[in-house]
């Protein structure tokens, strides 16, 4: 069974800078495009950066020029460093993963980790 699983979230003050992880396990041959998403309460998930198999990345509007994505395929990773953390980037982040060819299926999801911008 294919899990993904998420560290790196905290407390951090405005301007600070923080480095979510996630990494996938279990029968795993190929990873397509991987991404990050975020939540908060009562709000719908919305992407926030996502990288191709072939490692083209794009952001969502709000991050682009703060936060950066990278992937590892030997790690069967993906990372997302933030910089420059605002308050309003507070929330729920969450891994995603595309294991087929085709964008909408065979997508797993990892836990989520908190990551809360605060003075």
């Amino acid at each position: 069974q294919v899990q993904l699983s998420e560290s790196g979230g905290g407390l951090v003050q405005p301007g600070g800078s923080l480095r979510l992880s996630c990494t996938a396990s279990g029968n795993i041959f190929r990873i397509n495009y991987m991404a990050w998403y975020r939540q908060t309460p009562g709000a719908q998930r919305e992407l926030v950066a996502r990288i191709s198999g072939g490692g083209l990345a794009d952001y969502s509007a709000s991050v682009k020029g703060r936060f950066t994505i990278s992937r590892d395929n030997d790690k069967k990773s993906v990372y997302l460093e933030m910089n420059n953390l605002k308050l309003e980037d507070t929330a729920v982040y969450y891994c995603q993963m595309n294991l087929s060819p085709h964008a909408n299926e065979d997508l797993y999801w990892g836990q989520g980790t908190q990551v809360t911008v605060s003075s």
